[in-house]
C-alpha cells in the first residue's frame, strides 16, 4: 500500500523539521568516559571507589546510559581532570592531563599519608631501596 502524495510531503516535511535522535550520542558519552577514565589512570573499581558508588555503576554510565546522575556529575568531572562540558558534549576546556602512572603513584600515596606511623616508615624505606637499586643498576 503506498502513501498518499500529501502524506509522504508531510513525512518529508517533518523529517526535515525534527532531526531524527541520534545513536552516537549514546554511545558517545560511554566512551567519552571510558576514554578519559583510561587518560587519567583509573580502573573502573578504582574510580568507582574514589567516587563513592559500585563498579557496577560505572560498568552502566560507560555503556548503556546517556548521563550519569547530575549528583555525581561534578565529582566525576573533577576525578577525571574535565570540565562536565567535556564530559558530556566532548568539548570544553580540558587541562592537559597528567600520565596516567602520575596520577596512579599520587593516589598510591594519599593512601600511604592515611596509614600509621610505622606503616609508613616501612613503606619508605621500600621506596628507598627500589630508588637506591635503580640508581645502582644506572651507575653500572
Amino acid at each position: 500500500m503506498n502513501a498518499t502524495p500529501a502524506y509522504t510531503w508531510a513525512i518529508k516535511t517533518v523529517e526535515g523539521l525534527m532531526p531524527k535522535k541520534s545513536t552516537t550520542d549514546i554511545a558517545g558519552f560511554g566512551e567519552r568516559l571510558v576514554t578519559l577514565r583510561k587518560a587519567a589512570g583509573f580502573t573502573q573499581q578504582e574510580l568507582a571507589q574514589e567516587l563513592g558508588v559500585s563498579r557496577r555503576m560505572i560498568a552502566y554510565y560507560e555503556g548503556e546510559t546517556q548521563h550519569p546522575p547530575t549528583t555525581i556529575l561534578p565529582r566525576l568531572a573533577q576525578a577525571l581532570g574535565v570540565s562536565a562540558d567535556e564530559l558530556l558534549n566532548g568539548n570544553g576546556r580540558r587541562e592537559a592531563p597528567p600520565p596516567a602512572a602520575s596520577v596512579r603513584l599520587q593516589r598510591k600515596l594519599q593512601q600511604l599519608e592515611k596509614l600509621g606511623a610505622k606503616e609508613r616508615r616501612q613503606a619508605m624505606q621500600l621506596l628507598d631501596m627500589f630508588i637506591e637499586r635503580e640508581a645502582l643498576k644506572r651507575q653500572a
